[in-house]
């Protein structure tokens, strides 16, 4: 079985670290191949970003296709690109996002998520909205450390930590989600430090996807989903056309 884990942004200290989560919880028998598109930018944070982040994307799935690849996660909790992405391959595609809300709320009533920035927090409820997991969410906090800065800033565990520990107090929550990929790393010691279950959606997706495959169960290619209409597409995103 071969998965492909897409960290969207370029920054490649990243994709060590989701790849590393991802390897963790796989089963025995999963190659599991972390990527991070030619193209992109260093760290999705905005609208912007994750605008510019999605023909990358593109690309290394379609790669995959033809590598053989059987499932696919994509590792940022914007999950950007995802109905796109569904409609280029032909196994699951699951986002972090999607699977860790997922997660929670079969382990409880309600979650919190910890993000990074304040801009983030409105995409996080937009996505909760659309994953039909908005009665689950009982609030997003921001713990003000950006993207780039979780592996440099000394401070940014126990920050993370704190804003985790803050959350539940606020919210009454059962469990906590880790709202970025670069946070995987933290999940069992923010666990074992506020005494509930805290989800990585890396490492969510990547069982979510692994179990799929197993199943034997493909995206539909009725509808919505189906296999995009060839066309020419122009300038840099000509390779795209088909």
């Amino acid at each position: 079985m071969k998965i492909k884990i897409i960290n969207p942004n370029t920054t490649l200290a990243m994709t060590a670290k989701i790849d590393e989560c991802a390897r963790a919880v796989a089963g025995e028998g999963t190659l599991i191949e972390t990527v991070s598109p030619a193209m992109g930018p260093a760290s999705i944070e905005s609208h912007y970003d994750e605008a510019l982040s999605v023909p990358g994307l593109l690309a290394e799935i379609m790669q995959g296709e033809r590598d053989g690849v059987e499932g696919y996660v994509v590792a940022c909790f914007g999950d950007p690109g995802l109905e796109a992405a569904r409609e280029v391959a032909h196994g699951p595609v699951i986002g972090i996002a999607e699977a860790a809300m997922h997660m929670g709320s079969f382990l409880g009533r309600s979650f919190s998520v910890v993000t990074t920035l304040e801009r983030s927090a409105g995409r996080t409820w937009e996505l909760a909205e659309k994953y039909g997991m908005a009665r689950f969410c009982r609030g997003v906090h921001p713990c003000d450390v950006a993207v780039l800065d979780l592996d440099t800033d000394p401070d940014a565990h126990k920050i993370i930590t704190e804003t985790a520990l803050r959350a539940v107090e606020a919210d009454k929550s059962d469990s906590v989600l880790l709202g970025c990929a670069g946070m995987a790393d933290l999940c069992k010691d923010i666990s074992d430090e506020i005494g509930l279950p805290v989800i990585d959606g890396v490492a969510a997706a990547t069982v979510m996807v692994e179990s799929m495959i197993r199943l034997g169960l493909r995206k539909s290619g009725r509808g919505e989903f189906a296999t995009p209409i060839p066309k020419v597409y122009s300038g840099i995103l000509s390779e795209f056309g088909g």
